[in-house]
């Protein structure tokens, strides 16, 4: 089991662009982050910017959101038919930027309904995947379909593993996985256990619950659930003085 903090959640007292020297300098190896940049097609500037960013600070990029809009509210743009065009132009930048990191995972989030469009969307979220996938098998990336929370987003419809994996499953294509966010799940009452040794399971996040803390601040059994799993484990969680102290129990 590995270790990697979200950049987009933690450090956030830094600029962005500094979160992931304090996160080596905190003894990490990997990060992921949410979209981040204001735009879903930045500047190259700003793209290499990102990338040298990660490659001074000598960590590895473990997982990246498409574009996401979580700042404004939104949970992804995916379903949504009218971020159709600007998502398959993001599509080419996030899978350029895995392929120049080396990064093996890309996040989809769904998006959040549209009262009276509920079929189109998942029409179109199903070719979005699939056309996300492609693109990302060629630099050989997984693709990540998420399972949320209800109370938090209360408009995002995959709130449970079967809900999550039915999707994977109608897209077809070998490389989309699920992301089995430890909290959510958690939140919704479901099975960890069986959602971390899920087939289909290729990556984890983790926080407590309640609360969304970092481990120890809740009552989930985080180092018995864990035991045993031996890919990346993104730490997402909210922590305004972050503190890591917690991880010497995983040892």
């Amino acid at each position: 089991m590995r270790f990697d903090v979200n950049c987009s959640i933690l450090f956030t007292g830094l600029p962005l662009l500094e979160r992931p020297r304090a996160a080596r300098d905190a003894g990490f190896e990997g990060v992921e982050f949410w979209w981040p940049f204001a735009s879903a097609v930045p500047g190259d500037r700003e793209v290499d910017a990102f990338v040298n960013a990660i490659e001074d600070a000598g960590v590895r990029l473990v997982g990246l959101n498409f574009a996401d809009d979580i700042p404004d509210g939104g949970r992804g743009l995916f379903s949504r038919p009218a971020d159709a065009v600007r998502l398959r132009d993001n599509l080419d930048v996030a899978v350029g930027l895995a392929r120049r990191l080396g990064c093996p995972a890309l996040n989809a989030l769904y998006g959040n309904r549209v009262a009276g469009l509920e079929r189109r969307q998942d029409e179109l979220a199903l070719e979005n995947l699939a056309l996300a996938a492609r693109k990302a098998a060629a630099v050989g990336a997984i693709v990540l379909v998420e399972a949320l929370n209800s109370y938090e987003s209360p408009s995002y419809p995959l709130v449970s593993v079967k809900a999550a994996v039915d999707v994977i499953e109608a897209v077809g294509e070998p490389n989309v996985r699920f992301l089995a966010d430890l909290y959510h799940l958690a939140r919704m009452g479901e099975d960890l256990r069986a959602a971390l040794a899920h087939p289909l399971t290729g990556h984890v996040q983790i926080a407590d619950n309640p609360g969304r803390g970092r481990p120890g601040t809740g009552e989930l059994p985080l180092r018995e659930l864990l035991a045993g799993y031996d890919g990346w484990v993104g730490l997402e969680y909210k922590d305004p003085d972050p503190d890591f102290q917690w991880t010497k129990e995983f040892a």
